[in-house]
């Protein structure tokens, strides 16, 4: 017996039940109350109809969008200053900073178009909707980093190669001030934002950006050594700032591959563990699992209930187990839960075990019955 999304009216009908009963979720009358209840509702938001579901999805995804214009604004402002100094001065590790704020603040779009297909609703090809498109943005941002790593190290390598001086130190000095101060800012908010909606690929393009900032920070010292004479300081510079790029690939691959082979926190897992076991009629609980579909959760849990309930008392409890899960895991919008029974005449799972595949499944449903 499974309590899908199918169910949803169930959950409308317990949480009206709930009120009848004298537990209506008003605002406490006290201001620390209040303040004490928004947070709550923040944790553990109470809705769970579907239209809220849906209405959530957008306010995230337009927050989202927000974020990733006012970054793209911001870091092509910061870009066009660098870019005009670059063309004055001849700095290489200025030009290497100038094309990773633009790569940067390019990133943007391929994120933004992830957003707006996030917002389609799930139809018989795609029964899970197109939050996964974020995770292909996650790929194209990866690549970008990796492109603009490339340019910034053969720029580098050819000014070592042909070393020249630079000219206008105290413009590069400022580029590269403003070109920390726009990063950072960028950054900021981008990490802010995608922790708090859930989205891996707006997480890794903040840690992007404020590496940014302290690479632009880096073009200072290319240009103190170039105002004591040193040639080889800008292109050095130049190389450093391509290494510091390879560490935010590495930092970014390794989030966006995590995300791609439906990685979550452990944390997660025993949250919801510890949900399930709080449920008052449940005897066990089976495996738990859970994969992103774009920046929400979907899990699936199986719990362990009495054989000699009805149909109807089984499903009761699956609903109140799913009930569970979604106020507890934070970002989790649906649960399948499947029921199982303690040991009774023979395993109903039998028919599976041949099943390639299944073996390991009714393996772990013995365990969490308390099978032999």
């Amino acid at each position: 017996m499974d309590a899908t999304e199918g169910n949803r009216h169930h959950h409308g009908h317990h949480d009206h039940d709930h009120a009848e009963a004298g537990h209506r979720h008003e605002p406490p009358a006290s201001r620390p109350a209040r303040v004490r209840h928004r947070l709550a509702h923040l944790v553990r938001p109470h809705s769970h109809e579907s239209v809220d579901k849906v209405d959530t999805a957008m306010e995230t995804s337009r927050e989202g969008m927000r974020t990733l214009w006012l970054s793209l604004a911001v870091l092509g402002a910061t870009t066009l200053i660098q870019a005009v100094i670059v063309a004055l001065s001849g700095s290489v590790a200025l030009l290497g900073d100038t094309i990773h704020n633009a790569t940067d603040a390019l990133t943007a779009l391929p994120l933004g178009i992830a957003f707006v297909l996030g917002r389609r609703a799930a139809n018989r090809r795609y029964p899970y909707g197109y939050g996964r498109a974020e995770d292909l943005a996650g790929i194209l941002i990866v690549a970008a980093i990796a492109a603009s790593a490339a340019l910034a190290a053969c720029a580098a390598v050819d000014r070592l190669l042909h070393p020249r001086d630079i000219t206008h130190l105290w413009a590069v000095a400022a580029a590269a001030v403003v070109g920390f101060i726009g990063n950072e800012w960028v950054a900021r908010y981008r990490i802010r934002t995608g922790r708090r909606i859930g989205s891996a690929a707006l997480v890794a393009d903040g840690l992007h950006a404020r590496t940014d900032g302290f690479t632009s920070l880096a073009v200072l010292l290319g240009a103190g050594g170039a105002a004591f004479g040193l040639r080889l300081a800008d292109p050095v510079i130049g190389l450093l700032i391509t290494a510091a790029i390879l560490f935010v690939l590495k930092d970014a691959a390794r989030e966006v591959y995590r995300r791609l082979m439906d990685s979550v926190d452990p944390r997660l897992i025993e949250t919801a563990e510890a949900a399930l076991h709080a449920v008052d009629g449940l005897r066990g609980v089976g495996p738990v699992r859970m994969r992103w579909i774009g920046h929400t959760l979907r899990a699936e849990a199986d719990i362990v209930v009495d054989p000699h309930l009805t149909v109807v008392q089984a499903h009761r409890l699956a609903v109140a187990a799913e009930h569970a899960l979604i106020h507890a895991v934070p970002r989790l919008t649906a649960a399948t839960v499947h029921t199982d029974h303690t040991p009774a005449d023979g395993d109903p799972h039998e028919p599976l075990a041949h099943h390639t595949g299944r073996v390991d499944v009714v393996a772990a449903d013995r365990a969490g019955a308390g099978a032999p």
